[in-house]
């Protein structure tokens, strides 16, 4: 069952489970996409959901689905000219030297290796990528420092995240893709807000959502 924080004629906005992909494709398993789809038709409404964003299979969290076309380009539209805010929850090894800072860097994706890098120097395929963090709380581990952070995004890069952490010898806990020895959870990487504005009702809307109280997230939990 998928939890729903709000809906209405033209959207709907809710949390994606760890482990649940965004939209039907190459890997099998239930996807949000065909399950919302489900949850229309018992509505007895159109079925129709739009693929807004995505989230990586193994990151949970809030996200948002249109119900009609017109809402889909709107909405794409708004997250192309960064009139959307997108926070993350993450917990990563070591700590950043700041408490707060932007990092930039250039990224190339390579699509045979599903994976990302940073760069030195622009050219064909390389993208500027930028988000900002904050430090919200820092413990010992077993082996490492573990800090929770809450990131903004600036752009919407493939692993942007995790890739800019993991150049700064900050894997996320729980991604041995970029360096984490940590395989005791999924990547600790939690999309916990979305604002935007209405694209029909031109309102600004606000949705949050904690991680859940599972490992490494209740590690904080005061």
């Amino acid at each position: 069952m998928i939890e729903i924080l709000y809906e209405d004629k033209d959207l709907i906005v809710c949390v994606k489970p760890i482990g649940v992909l965004s939209q039907p494709g190459m890997e099998e398993g239930e996807d949000m996409i065909t399950l919302l789809t489900k949850h229309l038709e018992e509505n007895k409404e159109k079925p129709y959901i739009g693929l807004v964003h995505r989230l990586d299979r193994n990151v949970g969290g809030v996200m948002v689905f249109s119900k009609k076309q017109a809402v889909t380009s709107k909405l794409s539209q708004a997250i192309q000219e960064r009139n959307f805010t997108k926070e993350y929850m993450a917990v990563v090894h070591n700590k950043p030297e700041e408490a707060t800072g932007i990092y930039k860097d250039l990224l190339f994706k390579d699509s045979s290796k599903n994976k990302s890098f940073v760069v030195k120097r622009v050219r064909k395929g390389v993208k500027e990528a930028s988000l900002e963090y904050t430090v919200l709380d820092s413990i010992h581990g077993e082996k490492s420092e573990l800090t929770l952070v809450r990131i903004k995004l600036h752009t919407g890069r493939t692993h942007q995240i995790r890739v800019q952490f993991s150049s700064r010898k900050m894997p996320l806990l729980g991604d041995g893709k970029y360096g984490s020895k940590d395989n005791r959870c999924e990547i600790a990487l939690w999309s916990y807000r979305l604002a935007f504005r209405h694209p029909m009702l031109n309102k600004e809307i606000d949705f949050k959502k904690m991680p859940p109280s599972i490992y490494p997230w209740n590690l904080f939990e005061k």
